[in-house]
């Protein structure tokens, strides 16, 4: 079970990493193009002095670009802090974004104000006795090169502060702070702390990471080889986002000196290069981690693609090469293999075994040939005409990639074939489970208008609205946390179109490819909109709703709406829903059982604590905080236990009247249980008649 909660762990915080990438293609397109068309070696070459040169207005157009693709990979680090404490906070993500941002600052000026202190920085200068490039602008400030990492540790850290104190309740003299408000407070302390520590501990894990990225830069073929060969095998888990993101973005994969300044990471450090006029070849060291992708993504596994569909049984062959011919278009365009990858991965392993093989080699071969082809998000089409193709073959050796990739073609296809018919792999199209979505054979007697097919399927397939929780996803899958393994149904899950699914214990991934972000809107437009009852359609499953509680009148007299109140802030439910009565004499009564977790200096209200879940303040008299208790016999204090009908208030009801704007008694719920409902009942009533039902 440990090992389980470590790997949703990691799972969760690879699809966190999915926000600032889906940032990076078009950062890197508007550098990619701004800084390639106003090189002016580029310019002398296309002979397009004219209209691209200093001065044109596509040329102020294009420095535009360049400065905006540049701005959002030199603040990547705040991006990912900000990035990650969403993807990892369970509710209010908002908070958690903010407090994510205040974190950052907060840990970056604490480790900035230590640096002055001991010398490394002076007069907003790096002394000589700092490491290079150990120091570095972040935000307008100098503080430690800690690039993404240091956003990770924020954002990780924030996430965890705010899934334990967004819910805080505080003492009632400081209640306002209680709750969200809390949050950015407690994470500003905390990150204090933390750069103080930072500043003792991240030097050491500088030099040493410094060490690692020179000891895997300098590991030759072999190092290069177990680092495809490790990516392309977490593909399945999911987790080669937390695999590959290090060597992209920290010295793991690197340190360069480029243009004057010291670059860590293999991804930075060919963006500095491609902004860079003065490079002649990009750095094949860096690009290593990168220029073998295009080799199978854009011609290896379309390769396997048809391969496959040639395997397909004859009466399959249509739908299989519907499935199949968009999964290797996704491939070779975009650079997302997961569609194709998971379309044999589970039925013929060996496959997958083999294609991380190649993979792997495709890595080495393109080092070995000094291909440099580097890409913001995959190694699609679009990545490597910009950063390939419009680079020249000079800098990237892009001709070299076509003519690998015509090899591995026939390779992948080959290879894939003969393994097929030789074991008899139950591939797409040979296997009848494995089939493309086909909303017409699908009979639904329900209006079309309101559910969606494919979403009603899957949630029939989780077992149930009521069976998970968490419903997410990225890129590629949708993922959840399960209730009940036994009622997930596979075989509806397949119809719905999934490529394949990944079931753990109390969690399940479903990989639909890049449609993934739009299955997931319309599940939840499906499930906001269409009541639950019509979720599966051989039975109505019909939720009973349940009493939670009831409170009686709690005073002889007129229960009315709250919105008729005098007091703007309880009319407009500013404090929370509930009821207003009119009073009839001054014996006021506990209208249920509970804890006195609160009580005004002045008498004039108290809160009731209820249980974990429900909190509820009563008010008496309207500005009657002004009467100083006057008028107000209160018989119950702090901390004390309370019964429905035991005698809160003897009070002066003429006085009150009198000296007040009015009497009238205000019972509100400042805490109750999400998707709770209030029954209320209005009119003239007695002590302990019931005046109000919540259910939920």
């Amino acid at each position: 079970m440990k090992q389980h909660h470590v790997f949703s762990f990691l799972q969760r915080m690879g699809k966190s990493f999915m926000l600032p990438i889906a940032v990076l293609p078009v950062a890197g397109i508007f550098l990619g193009v701004g800084s390639s068309l106003t090189n002016e070696t580029t310019i002398a070459a296309l002979h397009l002095e004219s209209v691209l040169g200093q001065g044109t207005f596509l040329y102020s157009v294009l420095i535009l670009l360049k400065q905006v693709g540049k701005i959002l990979f030199d603040n990547l680090p705040l991006i990912f802090a900000v990035s990650i404490a969403l993807g990892m906070s369970k509710r209010r993500k908002e908070v958690a974004a903010l407090a994510a941002i205040i974190a950052f600052f907060v840990m970056h000026a604490t480790i900035n104000a230590l640096l002055c202190l001991d010398g490394s920085i002076v007069n907003g200068v790096v002394s000589g006795q700092a490491l290079d490039g150990s120091i570095t602008w972040v935000c307008g400030m100098l503080s430690l090169e800690m690039g993404v990492f240091g956003g990770i540790i924020v954002g990780l850290g924030v996430s965890y502060l705010h899934n334990r104190f967004y819910q805080i309740q505080l003492p009632s003299v400081i209640s306002f702070y209680e709750g969200e408000r809390f949050v950015p407070i407690v994470c500003a302390v905390t990150y204090v702390f933390v750069g103080v520590l930072m500043y003792f501990v991240w030097p050491p894990l500088q030099h040493g990471v410094y060490n690692l990225g020179r000891l895997i830069s300098d590991s030759g073929y072999f190092g290069t080889f177990i680092y495809g060969v490790i990516k392309r095998s977490l593909v399945p888990f999911g987790l080669h986002h937390v695999w590959y993101m290090p060597f992209y973005q920290s010295a793991l994969g690197g340190v360069q000196m480029v243009n004057g300044s010291m670059i860590s990471g293999a991804q930075n450090i060919f963006f500095a290069q491609l902004s860079d006029p003065s490079v002649t070849h990009f750095s094949v060291n860096a690009t290593k981690f990168f220029s073998g992708e295009f080799i199978f993504m854009i011609f290896g596994l379309p390769g396997a693609a048809l391969a496959m569909y040639q395997c397909a049984n004859p009466e399959a062959k249509k739908k299989t090469a519907s499935l199949l011919l968009s999964a290797a278009l996704t491939s070779a365009l975009t650079g997302i293999t997961e569609p194709i990858e998971f379309s044999f991965l589970f039925v013929a392993p060996l496959l997958y075994v083999v294609h991380v093989f190649l993979a792997a080699t495709c890595f080495v071969i393109a080092q070995a040939l000094q291909v440099a082809i580097g890409f913001t998000f995959s190694a699609g089409l679009l990545d490597f005409t910009l950063f390939g193709i419009l680079q020249g073959n000079a800098k990237t050796n892009w001709i070299t990639v076509v003519l690998l990739g015509l090899v591995y073609f026939f390779v992948y296809y080959g290879v894939f074939k003969f393994l097929i018919v030789k074991c008899d792999l139950k591939t797409p199209g040979r296997d009848e489970s494995i089939k493309v979505f086909d909303k017409k054979k699908y009979d639904f007697s329900f209006d079309k208008s309101l559910i969606d097919p494919r979403s009603q399927m899957i949630v029939q397939g989780l077992g149930g609205r009521s069976n998970f929780t968490d419903l997410d996803c990225c890129i590629t899958r949708l993922r959840a946390t399960i209730k009940d393994d036994s009622l997930i149904n596979e075989g509806v899950l397949k119809k719905s179109g999934a490529a394949a699914i990944m079931c753990q214990p109390n969690a399940i991934q479903i990989i639909y490819g890049p449609q993934a972000s739009n299955i997931k809107t319309k599940l939840d437009e499906y499930m906001l909109n269409v009541p639950e009852s019509y979720d599966f359609d051989d039975k109505e499953v019909v939720l009973e709703t349940k009493t939670q509680f009831e409170l009686e009148c709690l005073v002889n007299g007129e229960v009315m709406p709250i919105e008729e109140a005098s007091d703007s802030m309880f009319a407009h439910k500013l404090m929370g829903d509930g009821i207003m009565i009119r009073p009839s004499d001054g014996v006021v009564v506990a209208p249920c059982d509970g804890v006195i977790s609160m009580v005004y200096p002045t008498k004039h209200a108290i809160g009731i604590t209820i249980d974990d879940n429900t909190q509820i303040l009563i008010h008496f008299g309207t500005d009657s905080a002004k009467l100083n208790g006057r008028g107000f016999e209160l018989l119950v204090k702090p901390n004390q236990k309370v019964k429905a009908g035991d005698v809160l208030w003897n009070a002066d009801l003429t006085y009150i009247k009198e000296n007040a704007l009015d009497e009238n008694i205000i019972v509100v719920f400042t805490k109750i249980k999400d998707g709770a409902e209030l029954e209320k009942k209005y009119g003239k009533m007695q002590c302990h008649d019931m005046m109000l039902r919540v259910k939920g």
